[in-house]
This record gives structure tokens, sequence and C-alpha cells, in this order.
């Protein structure tokens, strides 16, 4: 009876003691480990994310957009966050980092909003989001050009930076409804 009970403490001490020996070999940090999980990795997930609904907003205004200019300025997000969702997954792939493939649940629902809207109500719908979106953008990639670790990651969001205030520009001049109007177009 004592003998089992000898060979089971001397295993489990075994197996405690290997545990502790990897534990304390392996750093509580390292370079790799910090960057997939601090700014540049958070950074990876918002820049991602904010591109996929980019790109499923683009559709929406493609199909659904009443007046041309939110048709070329949907047509416009598809490419140009689809190329930067690209270029952003190879780098992120090569360390390691987690992409988002789909918008955020924040997103998603907001793009069925503005989906189920026709007319001149969707293209005022699409056009705000647009605005605020850009505007969160720019604040991103800036934040991320200025401030990040990972230069690669630094290098894309500093290129990607010019298109994102491009878009933001485009985003202001388009139709926001009713509040286009001029005082003599609301009088008649």
């Amino acid at each position: 009876m004592l003998k089992p009970m000898m060979i089971s403490a001397a295993l489990a001490l075994a197996f405690v003691t290997s545990g502790a020996v990897a534990q304390s070999s392996t750093p509580a940090s390292t370079p790799s480990t910090a960057s997939k999980t601090g700014g540049d990795a958070m950074f990876v997930k918002k820049a991602s994310a904010a591109g996929a609904a980019e790109v499923a907003l683009g559709k929406l205004g493609q199909s659904q957009g009443q007046s041309d200019q939110v048709k070329q300025f949907g047509a416009q997000m598809v490419r140009d966050h689809t190329s930067a969702n690209d270029e952003l997954s190879s780098i992120a792939s090569e360390k390691g980092l987690t992409v988002a493939t789909d918008p955020s649940a924040k997103d998603a629902a907001t793009a069925k909003t503005i989906g189920a809207k026709q007319g001149a109500a969707f293209d005022t719908a699409f056009s705000r989001k647009m605005l605020a979106d850009h505007k969160q953008a720019v604040a991103l990639f800036t934040k991320e050009a200025d401030s990040g670790k990972d230069s690669d990651l630094k290098a894309f969001a500093a290129k990607t930076l010019p298109t994102l205030r491009h878009h933001l520009e485009m985003a202001q001049a388009l139709p926001k409804g009713s509040s286009d109007k001029s005082p003599a177009d609301t009088a008649k």
C-alpha cells in the first residue's frame, strides 16, 4: 500500500516540477508576444474590421444609392478598402496577428439599418455613416502611424492615411438629405 502511494507522490512531484521548470524557462513577455497583444494587434483588429465594414457598406452604396455620387463613392470604397485589407492581412499574417474578416457587430447592425432604407433616406444615412467612419479611420491610422511599435504596421498606416483623408473629403461632399437644400429650395 505504501509503495503505490510513494509512486503516485513521486509522479505528482515530477509533473509539478516539470511544469515549474517549463514556466520558468519561458520569459513572461517576449517582444513578439507583447506586439501580438498590445497596441499594434489592436490596430490590426480595429482596422481590419473597419475595412470589412467599408467594403460591405460600399457594396450597399453601389447597389442602393439613389445618387450617382453615392454609387461611385460606394464603388471606390469597395476597391480601396479591399486593397488595403489585403495588404494589412499580408502584413498581419507575417507577424502572426489576427485580422477581422467581418465588420464589428455594431457596424453590421448599422449596415442592416441603412440597407433597409431607400432613395434619399438611404443616401443620407449612408453619407452620415461614411463621414463618421472615415473620421474614426483617420484618427486610428494617424495614431498607429505616429506611435505604433511595429515598423511595417506604422508604414502601412502612414501609406494608407492619404487615401483615408481623401475618402473623408469625399464623404463630406456626399448628399446629406434635407440639410443639403438651400433656404430657397425649402421655400418651394
